[in-house]
């Protein structure tokens, strides 16, 4: 899986380790010298992650307008490339990740690496599966409706029943995934429905290796897209 990164920074010598760094993390590196054609090219187009240089003079105005840019929201990590005196010039950023120049090798690798675990981790959070199997709906108090599945994701799920689901309260389904050895159990509750027999479904209680066995299962669903 290949993700995006811009660069915007005017020191070159810098700029070619991070290239290096992030193009052997799989992530394609957009260079930008330019904080207006950066935060253009951010506000019309996904990208995954930011590395911001301090030492551009207007890097702190270029960060209070990247936040006010309403349709841009990076969700996504943003790594400053400063050295010790000018990362207070930004101390009123909240920032995850932050590099020191002269960037080392390894530290740059540390931190890269650390920022794209966690996009990863944010899309396969969000990620829906499509899929159609089974799924058994328990109401509190006894009553058990047949339903199969639409869509799945760490949270959740859309099924779609004829049978009336009257719940207000707690939920159990159950359903087996594909390949898997044996059902995953979950409490639930119902998030929207419609009229035509399709229910969002939010998780509320999975047990913790049932949860990680369908983290694995939809993180293999993702990767072989």
């Amino acid at each position: 899986m290949t993700l995006s990164s811009m660069v915007l920074s005017r020191d070159w010598q810098e700029i070619s380790v991070l290239e290096c760094i992030l193009r052997s993390l799989q992530m394609d590196v957009t260079v930008e010298s330019d904080s207006k054609r950066a935060l253009g090219r951010l506000t019309r187009s996904k990208i995954d992650a930011l590395v911001l240089d301090c030492d551009l003079t207007d890097s702190a105005p270029f960060l209070r307008e990247l936040q006010r840019a309403e349709r841009h929201a990076l969700a996504a990590p943003l790594v400053l490339l400063c050295r010790a005196d000018s990362a207070a010039r930004l101390e009123t950023v909240e920032v995850p990740f932050a590099i020191e120049k002269p960037v080392s090798v390894e530290e740059a690798v540390h931190i890269l690496s650390a920022a794209r675990n966690l996009i990863v981790d944010k899309r396969l959070h969000y990620h829906r599966a499509g899929l159609e199997v089974p799924v058994s709906v328990k109401c509190k108090g006894g009553s058990q409706a047949a339903a199969h599945l639409v869509n799945l994701s760490e949270g959740g799920m859309r099924i779609h029943t004829d049978d009336p689901v009257e719940a207000t309260d707690l939920l159990y389904v159950s359903f087996t995934l594909p390949g898997a050895k044996s059902l995953l159990k979950a409490q639930a509750e119902i998030a929207w429905r419609d009229q035509s027999g399709n229910l969002g479904i939010r998780f509320v209680k999975l047990p913790p290796r049932q949860q990680r066995t369908l983290q694995l299962w939809l993180a293999r669903q993702y990767f072989s897209n």
